[in-house]
């Protein structure tokens, strides 16, 4: 140190100026290429999201539908959890999920389970065989993934089928039950104990659904992972998510965006920012099915995907 300030007086104030100058220059460029390799990165794992976690339109198969991620890593749009809904020959089949951990290192795992959903939501003619298409997929991205050895990586998950007629059945692998609402009722619907999380224990030979009730005409349900109900704000207390839904569910008609924007307001709010979870949220609403076995025209719908909306 003593001989660098030596050669700094040295060279006089001129040449310190310049030297000052050029090391100034030399960290401002250093500094702009890392902020631009930096949003390349993010603009990369945005692509990789969307790829895999697809927007869903506004309406699938009778329902109005809405959805929204968090990432818990600051600035990352890749997260754990995971989403889709499609309309099938079977009813409306929509999944949500959350993989153990966060961010990058469980991208790949929500990858494998949305693939193979994807299939098998149409492929077969109960849920039951849907989740056993899952476990098997689950297992075989695991052992590829961690060869040799056990891996500690497991899935929460929620299966729910929706009917002609709001008829609602479900499987549940240790994943949160979901929300009836219906203007100002509130309802978690939890009809039995849920399966183990998928990856932890062998599923049964033959994974019994259970009913979930029905979902009438201007109903809608809401499904989300439990990063929504364990966020805590600075004294540690858990975001009132009953309560913040009674109070976006007041609003006429029971618009999905508009419970969406509301929850994910009231959970900023809550959390002072970036929660210590993964976060996804989905609405379905029902905007009128037509009654079991009665056939009519071929229901119109819009073909332009809604963003992911992150919060």
């Amino acid at each position: 140190m003593i001989r660098f300030k030596g050669r700094v007086r040295s060279l006089g104030l001129p040449g310190a100026v310049l030297l000052f100058a050029v090391g100034t220059g030399v960290i401002l460029r250093a500094r702009r290429t890392l902020m631009r390799e930096l949003r390349q990165l993010r603009r990369v794992a945005a692509a990789a999201q969307n790829a895999v976690l697809r927007p869903l339109p506004p309406r699938i198969g009778g329902l109005d539908v809405a959805a929204a991620q968090v990432s818990a890593e600051h600035g990352a749009a890749i997260g754990g959890d995971l989403y889709e809904v499609l309309a099938t020959e079977h009813g409306v089949r929509a999944v949500m999920g959350d993989v153990r951990g966060h961010g990058i290192g469980a991208f790949g795992t929500v990858a494998a389970v949305l693939g193979c959903f994807r299939d098998a939501a149409y492929d077969e003619a109960d849920l039951g065989g849907v989740l056993r298409r899952l476990e098997r997929a689950l297992d075989r991205h695991l052992r590829q993934e961690h060869p040799g050895s056990v891996a500690e990586e497991f899935v929460t998950l929620l299966l729910v089928e929706i009917r002609a007629g709001g008829e609602m059945v479900a499987l549940n692998c240790g994943h949160p039950w979901p929300y009836r609402l219906s203007g100002t009722r509130v309802e978690q619907l939890a009809p039995a104990d849920p399966y183990p999380p998928l990856g932890v224990f062998p599923l049964p030979a033959v994974p019994a659904t259970v009913a979930l009730g029905h979902l009438p005409p201007g109903d809608a349900l809401f499904l989300y992972t439990d990063g929504a109900q364990d966020a805590r704000d600075a004294h540690g207390r858990f975001f009132p998510l009953p309560f913040v839904l009674a109070s976006v569910a007041r609003e006429e008609p029971l618009a999905p965006q508009a419970v969406l924007r509301g929850v994910q307001s009231a959970l900023v709010d809550h959390s002072q920012g970036t929660p210590a979870d993964d976060i996804a949220l989905l609405v379905l609403r029902n905007e009128g099915f037509m009654p079991p076995g009665v056939r009519g025209p071929a229901r119109t719908t819009t073909t332009h995907p809604q963003p992911t909306t992150h919060l």
